[in-house]
């Protein structure tokens, strides 16, 4: 036998026995328990609750659509700051101005007839008034007429003339306090009026201020769903209006987390908790419990339970 024969053979069983070797190591440590021993020492337990949720500001809010209309202007863009009180979205409000311009025209007009009622109120009482003293004199024309009647001391036609001048007093001083309870009605009327056409002005300023919308507080803004010429529409029973933007407080940032009902005993106010985002990998931001719901979530379902313990 050659020499490299012998060789080979040789590199061979080496192997072999090295690979029986290998096996019988790896399964004698196949089921062997790593052990792991540590000093003993007096440490507290600690109970750890984990849940996912969502990441929220503290203070959001949805602007929706108060009006139907076309936007004519929008003021911001997705991402800028506001302040309170800063104009983020015009409609169109040809309309609801022209009504509201009629409004105020409807108002003036009630006012000046509420001003003429009450000038023909006054003319009715000075009328009143005047009557009021011709029936005075008219009386006492008409008791000396009756007793010089009496007496015979006046003709029967002076008589009669002081009896027909005291029933025109009498029925003048009638007519004055119809006139006078007939302007009373006219400037309750007018007044009526008035209260009216000012209710529809408020109703045609708040329809026109529903065409304008304002930022309620300082923010800014995470969400711009609509465009300039976009047609919105307001909600209506169940369906939803249309969403113009989404103002958001970043200022203080709240996670919002479902808890289990079996884990949330274990949670109290004011205690610590770390938050790590899924955006946001390798970091962890520490927090507080600043609220606990009122209802929990059942395991199983996922769904919020109105049960009381």
């Amino acid at each position: 036998m050659k020499t490299w024969k012998k060789i080979a053979i040789g590199a061979g069983g080496a192997v072999l026995v090295a690979a029986i070797a290998g096996i019988a190591v790896y399964q004698s440590h196949k089921n062997v328990v790593t052990v792991q021993t540590g000093k003993a020492q007096r440490m507290d337990l600690v109970s750890v609750v984990s849940a996912s949720g969502e990441i929220k500001p503290k203070t959001f809010v949805n602007i929706g659509a108060n009006a139907f209309g076309k936007i004519t202007r929008l003021y911001v863009k997705e991402g800028d700051r506001v302040k309170r009180g800063q104009m983020l979205v015009q409609l169109e409000n040809v309309q609801s101005a022209a009504d509201m311009d009629a409004m105020q025209a409807s108002l003036d007009a009630a006012r000046t007839d509420a001003a003429a009622a009450e000038a023909g109120l006054n003319t009715s009482m000075a009328d009143l008034n005047r009557a009021k003293s011709d029936l005075e004199r008219s009386d006492m024309d008409w008791s000396r007429a009756q007793g010089l009647y009496k007496d015979a001391l006046v003709a029967k036609s002076e008589y009669d003339m002081q009896k027909a001048n005291h029933q025109t007093a009498v029925a003048g001083l009638a007519q004055a306090q119809a006139r006078v309870a007939q302007a009373k009605a006219q400037k309750d009327s007018a007044d009526r009026r008035i209260e009216q056409a000012n209710a529809n002005l408020v109703h045609a300023t708040d329809v026109l201020k529903k065409t304008t919308y304002e930022a309620p507080f300082d923010g800014v803004i995470t969400n711009l769903p609509v465009r300039e010429g976009e047609t919105v529409v307001i909600g209506i029973q169940n369906a939803p209006g249309s969403t113009l933007m989404t103002l958001a407080d970043l200022s203080v940032i709240t996670a919002e987390v479902k808890v289990d009902e079996t884990d949330i005993v274990n949670v109290q106010m004011g205690q610590p908790v770390q938050v790590s985002i899924d955006a946001i990998p390798k970091k962890t931001f520490k927090a507080i419990v600043t609220q606990i719901g009122d209802n929990a979530i059942v395991r199983s379902t996922g769904v919020s339970t109105s049960q009381q313990a």
